[in-house]
């Protein structure tokens, strides 16, 4: 009889299967995330009282101190249940964190500038996927549905345009750092980092698990009429993983894109610059051709430096043995 090391075995004992992991990850993303909700809300009721309350349920964006509630609720009820349940999930229900979690440093510094020409190309394709997006309908019998999506979209709109009002560039800094850092940190680890994990080993095809977590990436926003662009960004965020192994070329593409926004926002604002940030009439059909064969060329180019580094480090192990 052969004895396995305790340690072996426990690791063992803790693969389970990847859609058991799914709906364990869901469970637990849930719960944190109505705790962390209703701590949120306790926090607000106990600084602006039961008129804080009121003006978050109706998003009176006029309401003294709204931006402050709208930021406790954003980083306690949303921001830190992404960041917590992926961890919590990884080191309590996998016998390999890192795999999952994804947060090596291990990769070629040069995907960093490929990341920069992919966000920079792919404007003219999001702003394609958005101007389809706007135009696509429900069928009549939908209609209800469809009404509902629309409010939802206003509602989220208003949230957004109220917390990203920017009195300075202190301001602009702050939003900066939490809605393109913070945001791109800890959505990345949620969704390229355990979700596309789980899915990849799961469908054991690195395709389908990169277009359906950009697809949950995508839903989860809940903006219905920006599904579309949303999905791209989520294929492009999980191309950048799965290809480097490491979270962290995803999160620079996702800041990019976020403190993009910021600061052309902020700009707009100021009057420093004269561009509407919803005109989704930018580009031409040229622009949205260039774009796109401009984003193949370049993801080919990373998939070959990815290839490139995993077979020298094959080589080099192959001549230490």
């Amino acid at each position: 009889m052969i004895n396995t090391p305790i340690k072996q075995r426990q690791a063992d004992d803790r693969q389970i299967h990847p859609g058991l992991q799914f709906l364990i990850f869901a469970g637990i993303f849930l719960a944190v995330m109505i705790i962390c909700n209703v701590i949120g809300i306790g926090i607000v009721i106990a600084i602006y009282g039961s008129k804080g309350l009121t003006a978050i349920t109706s998003l009176d964006t006029a309401a003294p101190g709204i931006i402050n509630m709208l930021w406790i609720i954003q980083i306690i009820g949303t921001t830190l249940p992404i960041l917590a349940v992926p961890v919590i999930f990884a080191y309590s229900f996998t016998s390999e964190p890192k795999a999952y979690l994804k947060t090596t440093f291990s990769f070629q510094w040069g995907l960093l500038f490929l990341v920069l020409l992919v966000m920079f190309f792919s404007n003219p394709a999001i702003e394609l996927l958005s101007n389809i997006n706007q135009k696509m309908q429900l069928p009549q019998s939908f209609k209800g549905l469809e009404d509902w999506m629309k409010a939802s979209e206003k509602s989220a709109q208003k949230v957004t345009e109220a917390m990203l009002q920017m009195n300075s560039i202190w301001g602009m800094l702050y939003d900066v750092l939490l809605i393109g850092l913070v945001t791109a940190i800890v959505e990345e680890f949620m969704f390229r980092g355990v979700l596309q994990t789980i899915f990849m080993r799961w469908t054991k095809n690195v395709h389908a698990a990169v277009w359906i977590t950009a697809i949950l990436f995508s839903a989860f926003h809940m903006e219905f009429y920006g599904f579309l662009p949303r999905v791209l960004l989520g294929v492009l965020f999980g191309y950048f993983v799965a290809w480097s192994g490491s979270i962290w070329p995803a999160v620079w593409g996702h800041f990019l894109n976020n403190g993009a926004d910021v600061v052309i926002t902020y700009l707009s604002q100021k009057k420093i610059i004269e561009m509407d940030v919803n005109n989704q009439h930018v580009f031409t059909y040229v622009g949205y051709t260039i774009s796109a064969l401009a984003m193949l060329i370049l993801l080919l180019i990373y998939r070959q430096v990815t290839l490139a580094k995993k077979q020298i480090a094959q080589y080099d192990g192959e001549g230490l043995d």
